[in-house]
């Protein structure tokens, strides 16, 4: 049996090891220096384009229903943290809900639902435009009971495309009980 030498392997390892040390080390390139531009103002997010002719297939509006009752009757708020974009106001005494939607203006305001479709007259407050309705109007049930979601919409303002939730329900019978 013959035995293989190791000793002319590892001669040639230890001169790769000794001639790796004779390279120059390279110099990290100097970065570019940083410039600072100041960044533009944020700008107010543009309105949602309304997708397709089927007021039914637009995405839904950002938010969530909260229901409160209060010692004046009860409320139902849709919006996201701190925006309100649709109220829902009973009182009891009257038997009348106030639809209120802030940063909207007076004028004409079409609802959509899956039932119905109606024009209302809102009327300008403090806080934006408001519509009163007698707590059993018909419309009210069919926001409620609409497929999935309704909406408001008024010329030169982002239309709303609110979900039905049982917080709109809850606020009526409030009002009629």
């Amino acid at each position: 049996m013959r035995r293989l030498s190791l000793a002319p392997l590892a001669t040639t390892m230890v001169a790769a090891a000794a001639l790796s040390g004779c390279i120059p080390a390279t110099r990290p390139e100097a970065a570019p220096p940083v410039r600072h531009t100041p960044r533009p103002a944020p700008q107010p997010p543009a309105p949602r384009p309304v997708l397709g002719s089927d007021w039914r297939d637009w995405p839904l509006t950002p938010g969530d229903w909260r229901y409160r009752r209060t010692a004046q009757g009860s409320t139902a708020v849709f919006g996201t943290a701190g925006v309100t974009r649709l109220a829902l106001t009973c009182d009891p005494r009257t038997r009348q809900i106030r639809l209120d939607r802030p940063a909207s203006v007076a004028g004409s305001i079409t609802v959509r639902t899956s039932s119905t479709t109606k024009i209302l007259t809102a009327r300008a407050v403090a806080t934006g435009a408001e519509i009163l309705l007698p707590a059993a109007d018909p419309l009210l049930d069919a926001m409620a009971f609409s497929r999935g979601r309704f909406t408001m919409e008024q010329a030169g303002q982002v239309p709303l495309v609110i979900p039905a939730y049982a917080e709109i329900g809850r606020v009526i019978e409030d009002c009629r009980g």
